[in-house]
């Protein structure tokens, strides 16, 4: 059951806003565009506490890495959780001369460690491994989201595995799910809720970008990229997603940011006062790579419910699972419907309106015909063939370039490991054909199914591995798992060492998550017959429901549903917000935490606001997939860079290097898609609706489609309030219950 607040909580207290009153302030945009602005002491308090220079920050040199690495510092002046709301920083030492110790701006130290300010070497440059180069007036600047699960994540030294990319890398730490804090009078309540996580990265950039624009980081303001993994993923996602929105604005102002304050009028300021001139500072991200983003929540059990339905064959362990699926899936039909919905052939390079030419704009629909369509149960439409359609290219794609699969173990038909002169002599043609029949063990990460952000690292993968047996986090090179020094790795890139801790030091990288996996004994496991342990009944549940999501709706202390503000759906494209320059959404075709809709709903959405967004379903990972075949963070940062930045290197993605010996996997881990895919034509390869269906519900791992739709669980607890930490808040699946109740009652826990 969920658990409660016996002491009433004063609201004085709790919703308070910090200490800083702030004045009125003269925002107005000149007739040239730029901001113009009183300062008032208020906002030069907050300026100079945040000021690098002032807070007598620590920096320490890494020889193995050539790079800096700053402690962490706080990132706001009025933190709730302090080790929570701290950012560090490592930038490349080909920026840095050295530190300077006595404010003369002449480098003192040039390594070990020293307190004081960086003396920073705009001349210099840094070429990365694709050949893009930076200096420190553009290099970009990646900013980690952990995030595993939803949860909170410690403050935590920055990892320097981009410094030889010439990347300026950002850690930060972020209050999540079921955290809690101390009034001053002793009084224990729940926070961490949304928007708490994102704000404290949004606060964590603006400290980044304050602090480039006064001279004291290296780095470009305009090319800062989020990225994480799992929970991590979804918040690199709505980082990117609402951009610069005033929805988030007040929850800044409370933590103490810098950059972002209230006129008396109610308007804003976000103008900072640089040598003089009034700045205005972004919130939001230029790009955005996200490894399995678990997001957007709000449709998720709808999304989720949809994809197994499809598949007609889908076990489901309980009636009541199975007819609830049922209605949510005509429930999302009615959803997607009423988006009226449509897209450039253009821009996703389908045809799909059949004919036959790539161009103009399509609508996109689900239509219903259960005796026309009986092998989709009944679904059918526009909408489902853009899904078909992704998921066919990213098959062809990755059968393309299986020549780049590097320690992997190919087998041939009689389960026998092939030699190293057979790999050597292995076409992409056979490659393809020992793909498809499952004859080979990968070494990519991320776990075939269980929570979202699970046990692991803070890149948010559950402990399990994936098909070649990895462990731990996957990701974009975010923190690397407790106990690992750098240079292990916890499930970053292909290729690349995990991000975490500086040279020679291990990290944290912020705390595993309390519950929601779907453990055996659970509600949430794939083998539970039981539909709930926290009702006795339907009625039960049904009344908790209701009173829960009357009290999201009801708004926090400023007036917002706080899941309508983790809906990124909500802000893309929308008038207060500036949309990223393009996004990476990389989802592991195998994992059953999220259904591949949302990421498809995501990028309909970027693309339809001007966004470069292109999504990958990779079939050979599971949950938080690892990049492959090729493929790895800064080929992408790189490749983004030279689309959208003029004057920029064209960058290449390398020849693949053939495998001249084998691995030495004992046995096959891979999934045989015969039965599922027309593979006559090895270039152009096909499969049905059905068959797609049938592939993603084979590596489902939860009892009910969804998040935990009865019982408390998961991203449930980061909807929670001061007084309780989780409640239900998914109005969809409500409103399923209220209009079967007569069925669903009578299925409830009846098997």
């Amino acid at each position: 059951m969920k658990k409660t607040i016996a002491l009433m909580i004063a609201f004085s207290l709790l919703f308070a806003l910090p200490a800083f009153a702030f004045e009125a302030a003269d925002n107005t945009a000149a007739e040239d565009g730029t901001a113009e602005a009183v300062l008032h002491e208020d906002h030069s308090e907050i300026e100079n506490a945040l000021n690098l220079k002032n807070m007598n920050a620590e920096w320490t040199y890494a020889e193995g890495s050539d790079s800096w690495t700053l402690s962490v510092v706080t990132a706001v002046t009025n933190p709730e959780i302090e080790e929570q709301q701290g950012v560090s920083v490592c930038v490349p030492g080909a920026y840095v001369k050295g530190i300077d110790t006595d404010g003369d701006g002449e480098a003192d130290v040039t390594e070990g460690t020293a307190v004081g300010s960086l003396v920073i070497d705009y001349d210099a440059q840094v070429t990365s491994e694709y050949g893009q180069v930076y200096t420190a007036a553009t290099a970009p600047v990646i900013l980690n989201t952990g995030a595993a699960g939803y949860g909170s994540a410690k403050n935590t030294k920055a990892g320097s595995t981009y410094a030889k990319q010439g990347y300026i890398n950002v850690a930060c730490g972020n209050r999540g799910k079921q955290d809690t804090a101390t009034t001053e009078d002793g009084i224990t309540y729940y926070t961490g809720d949304a928007p708490s996580c994102l704000v404290d990265q949004k606060n964590a950039a603006r400290f980044v970008k304050y602090n480039i624009l006064l001279g004291n980081l290296p780095g470009c303001v305009d090319y800062l990229i989020s990225t994480g993994g799992s929970g991590g993923g979804a918040h690199a996602t709505m980082f990117a997603a609402t951009s610069d929105n005033p929805d988030f604005y007040d929850y800044e102002i409370e933590a103490g940011a810098v950059g972002v304050y209230k006129n008396a009028d109610g308007s804003y300021d976000t103008c900072v006062n640089i040598d003089g001139e009034y700045v205005e500072i972004s919130d939001g991200a230029w790009g955005c790579i996200a490894y399995s983003a678990i997001t957007s929540l709000a449709e998720g059990d709808m999304t989720m419910a949809f994809e197994y339905f499809l598949d007609t064959d889908y076990g489901f362990n309980t009636s009541f699972q199975k007819q609830t699926a049922q209605y949510l899936a005509a429930k999302y039909m009615e959803y997607i419907n009423a988006q009226e919905l449509t897209v450039s052939e253009e821009a996703v390079g389908f045809d799909l309106d059949g004919d036959g030419q790539i161009g103009g704009d399509v609508a996109l629909t689900i239509e219903y015909d259960e005796e026309a369509y009986a092998d989709t149960n009944g679904y059918v439409g526009t909408y489902l063939d853009l899904y078909l359609a992704e998921f066919t290219e990213n098959l062809q794609w990755y059968l393309d370039n299986l020549d780049y699969a590097s320690g992997w173990t190919w087998f041939d038909e009689e389960g026998n490991a092939l030699t190293d002169n057979e790999v050597m002599a292995m076409t992409l043609e056979e490659k393809q054909l020992a793909f498809l029949e499952g004859r080979y063990a990968g070494n990519s990460r991320g776990g075939s199914g269980g929570g979202p952000g699970g046990p692991g690292g803070p890149g948010g993968a559950p402990s399990d591995g994936g098909p070649g047996g990895g462990e731990s986090a996957g990701g974009p090179g975010g923190d690397s798992a407790e106990g690992q020094s750098e240079g292990e790795s916890a499930g970053a890139p292909e290729g690349e060492s995990a991000e975490g801790a500086s040279e020679g030091e291990s990290a944290e990288g912020g705390d595993t998550m309390v519950v929601g996996t779907p453990d055996a004994g659970t509600t949430q496991a794939s083998g539970s017959h039981t539909n709930s342990k926290n009702y006795d009944t339907f009625e039960q549940m049904l009344a908790s429901y209701q009173e829960d999501i009357a009290s999201v709706g009801a708004g926090d202390r400023y007036g917002n549903n706080i899941v309508e503000l983790y809906n990124p759906l909500n802000y893309i494209g929308a008038e207060d917000t500036e949309d990223p320059a393009w996004i990476r959404i990389v989802m592991g075709a195998k994992e059953g935490d999220m259904s591949m809709f949302a990421s498809l709903n995501l990028q309909i959405a970027f693309l339809n606001a001007g966004t470069d967004a292109i999504i990958e379903w990779q079939w050979d990972g599971g949950h938080v997939p690892s990049e492959t075949l090729g493929n790895s963070f800064a080929l992408w940062v790189d490749t983004m860079y030279a689309e959208h930045v003029d004057g920029a290197a064209e960058v290449v993605k390398p020849e693949a290097e053939k495998a001249a010996t084998n691995g030495t996997a004992e046995e096959s881990t891979g999934t045989d898609l015969t039965s599922w895919v027309n593979a006559d034509d090895l270039s152009s390869v096909s499969f049905s609706l059905a068959d797609a269906a049938a592939y993603r519900t084979s590596g489902a791992a939860k009892a009910i489609p969804g998040f935990d739709v009865m019982d408390y669980g998961q991203e449930d607890y980061v909807f929670g309030n001061y007084y309780v930490d989780a409640r239900h808040w998914d109005s969809y699946v409500l409103k399923v219950f209220e209009e079967h109740a007569d069925v669903l009652s009578e299925l409830f826990n009846a098997e």
